[in-house]
């Protein structure tokens, strides 16, 4: 975190500000409601998406009351989403604490998440930020398409390059593109320039997903084998895409049969790994991931120099170079 604290500085004062405000936002006369909304609370995790608001919001003009409306009102959705998705994935952990569908069951967790979803609506119709809320509606349907292509592809098994990078445009960097969109005209930018700051925000999400794709690939448990969770759900991703599109039709065949049979079993799945490790498949992957990188620096590179410029920068970085 102590990365992020440095990418913070030129911000630093208004995040802190921001931090507070969004704490507020998390309350309700509902004792129960607000005993899960204090919960959510203490699983803060790196908070990036208000972070690309802000520093966006800044090198366009800089940061306004509008900003903390467009930064608290992507982070009530983000937040949203997660809730939904922990139900959806059956998953009983989020950053190292139970899911609340863990704790409180799976209609409270639906429930706590339609909550944040209507207090973001209302905090953007309140203030009457019109184009803020439009700018982050859109995003949250393009997640819900995303996500809803993945599933039904995952169950053919037949994600190309082409749709891979649809899905994960829609699942993930419109979010990001959003988070950069509306900090943009939190700033009173123009529409050719909003319109920039999401191109740069789609670069930097795309490139986040490879990331995170990429850790399925690599050595981050505590076994210091790959984890290969998302060939166990049954997910094509960008270095298995890569290997498939690129095998003979045999071992293409062989290999689908291993994914859809024996998914769950870590021998197969580790002879998976192996085989697109040695394709070419990984580093494929990265050389796309540092390709959109690049790309996003350039775009950040057309604005004035200045310390909230730099921090961007450093921010898209960070996304491709985590370790998280």
């Amino acid at each position: 975190m102590r990365k992020l604290d440095e990418i913070k500085k030129p911000i630093a004062e208004e995040f802190s500000a921001f931090e507070k405000e969004f704490k507020g936002l998390l309350k309700s006369p509902v004792p129960l409601l607000n005993v899960v909304l204090r919960y959510l609370v203490r699983q803060k995790g790196k908070q990036m998406r208000p972070l690309f608001v802000f520093l966006s919001a800044e090198v366009c003009g800089g940061i306004t009351r509008r900003s903390y409306h467009a930064a608290s009102l992507i982070e009530l959705m983000h937040t949203a989403t997660l809730v939904h998705d922990d139900v959806v994935d059956d998953s009983y952990e989020r950053r190292g604490f139970f899911s609340i569908n863990a704790l409180w069951k799976n209609k409270i967790a639906v429930l706590t998440g339609d909550f944040l979803l209507s207090r973001g609506l209302l905090l953007a119709l309140d203030h009457k930020d019109f184009d803020l809320l439009q700018i982050v509606s859109q995003a949250t349907r393009e997640m819900s398409e995303g996500e809803l292509l993945q599933i039904e592809r995952a169950r053919k098994l037949d994600i190309d390059e082409s749709l891979y990078f649809d899905i994960i445009r829609k699942k993930t960097a419109s979010l990001i593109a959003s988070c950069c969109a509306a900090g943009a005209a939190s700033a009173g930018a123009n529409d050719d320039l909003i319109e920039k700051m999401r191109l740069l925000g789609e670069k930097v999400g795309i490139a986040f997903q490879i990331k995170d794709d990429l850790f399925d690939y690599e050595k981050t448990n505590k076994t210091g084998k790959p984890t290969g969770a998302d060939l166990k759900e049954k997910k094509l991703t960008l270095p298995m895409i890569y290997f498939l599109e690129r095998t003979e039709a045999k071992t293409k065949k062989k290999t689908i049969r291993k994914i859809r049979r024996h998914n769950e079993n870590p021998k197969k799945v580790n002879e998976i790994i192996s085989l697109v490790n040695e394709s070419g498949g990984i580093e494929y992957a990265r050389q796309k991931m540092d390709q959109l990188k690049q790309e996003a620096i350039e775009i950040i590179h057309e604005f004035p120099a200045s310390e909230a410029r730099d921090s961007l920068e450093k921010l898209v970085i960070f996304t491709t170079q985590r370790k998280y």
